[in-house]
């Protein structure tokens, strides 16, 4: 591992390239299409690419096939795995490293090939602030100060660590630890990225990243996305400094509207939502696939006024807003006819500043979790865990669980 840190040296290394939140990051000028300058011209040397400059998709492809041109046939290995129920539920919230994911870790990366897998990213996700890309650049950063206050000779659990650095930038560089759980691994070099099935506008594959607090699984179908899901999403701190001085608070869209659609509740509705069991953390989090609940539970949507309806479509999309904007809106699409058969309910308090603060969304085909937890590193603050399922689209609906 040669840096816990690499995503954000080279972020901020490499801004001319654009990559954080300004669209698809020029990886390879011969397959990815740029605008103007020295490597426009190196494109239009080269033979032609039918799918050059392609957007959605094909893109995605092309920004693939460019990152797996820069690897080694060792590092391609890595990155390439059979799309199995194995591989697919593979993954992880903690702090584990490569214990408990596939893939290749981005600080095992050179500058160059680290550039063309976050182009991967951009042209993977969502667009907009505090979605997608952006989002996903967020939670690595806030790793990264993780990284950098962690003190792993108390142990999981018992760092107590300082409180986040006004300046997300000027954290220090720690050296990789070593070993499994019993040394958490922070730091954005410890997030992996894989390709379960060869990227392809034909046949079935999916894109596979993640880390600590972040699980990103799109799958694609003959060129189209089909399921963003599963997607776990956590951090800690929830707000910190940002280097150009603004505070930045990586997970704001989700906490906020989840508290927009449970303070919209009367006190009956509230009642009527209220769950009699408390919750330490998500049910269908990692190794849980397909274990929902039998029965809904909580306030019909169908029972609510039209604009908590849209609150709580509203509350939806930020998890489903990961995906490729196209994607997601053909999912919310899904979400929003299946409104009437959606239940939402909620457990301990709804200012979502406490340990044990729940909400769950669950419709046929949604379910959506937020719960605060007290801090891990920053003991005196706490921290969300989020997971967004679909009950028959997980990983493209490709496996029974």
């Amino acid at each position: 591992m040669k840096h816990p840190q690499a995503w954000r040296g080279v972020a901020l290394a490499a801004t001319a390239l654009a990559v954080l939140g300004a669209g698809i990051a020029t990886a390879n000028a011969a397959t990815v299409d740029t605008k103007g300058g020295a490597a426009n011209n190196q494109a239009k040397a080269a033979p032609k690419d039918p799918t050059r400059g392609a957007k959605g998709v094909a893109g995605l492809v092309n920004a693939a096939n460019a990152f797996l041109d820069t690897l080694s046939d060792d590092q391609k290995a890595e990155v390439l795995i059979d799309f199995t129920a194995e591989n697919a539920a593979a993954w992880s919230n903690l702090p584990c490293a490569g214990t408990c994911r596939p893939g290749i870790a981005l600080g095992d990366l050179t500058a160059e090939q680290l550039t063309a897998a976050k182009a991967v990213l951009t042209a993977a996700t969502g667009t907009g602030t505090g979605t997608g890309i952006d989002q996903i650049n967020d939670i690595l950063a806030a790793d990264d100060l993780l990284a950098a206050d962690y003190d792993p000779s108390t142990g999981p659990g018992g760092g107590g660590g300082p409180a986040p650095s006004s300046d997300a930038s000027a954290a220090p560089a720690p050296s990789a630890p070593s070993g499994g759980m019993g040394a958490f691994q922070y730091g954005s070099g410890y997030y992996y990225l894989a390709f379960l099935g060869t990227p392809s506008l034909t046949g079935t594959w999916e894109l596979g990243f993640g880390g600590h607090h972040l699980a990103v699984h799109v799958t694609y179908k003959n060129g189209k996305g089909v399921s963003a899901s599963p997607f776990f999403i956590g951090v800690e701190p929830i707000s910190y400094t940002g280097a150009d001085g603004a505070t930045v608070e990586a997970m704001a869209r989700q906490k906020n509207a989840i508290a927009a659609l449970t303070g919209s509740l009367s006190a009956k509705q509230l009642t009527a939502a209220t769950l009699t069991e408390s919750f330490g953390d998500v049910l269908v989090g990692p190794q849980q696939d397909g274990n929902f609940p039998a029965t809904k539970e909580g306030v019909a949507v169908r029972t609510l006024a039209p604009k908590q309806k849209k609150l709580v479509l509203d509350a939806i999309k930020p998890w489903v807003a990961v995906a490729d904007d196209a994607t997601a809106q053909q999912l919310l699409k899904v979400y929003e006819s299946e409104l009437d058969r959606t239940f939402v309910s909620v457990s301990g308090g709804t200012g979502y500043d406490t340990q044990g603060d729940y909400v769950r969304i669950d419709g046929p085909s949604v379910w959506i979790e937020f719960v605060v937890q007290n801090g891990i590193v920053y003991q005196d603050q706490v921290h969300y865990h989020t997971v967004y399922r679909d009950h028959t689209r997980d990983y493209g609906g490709e496996f029974s669980f």
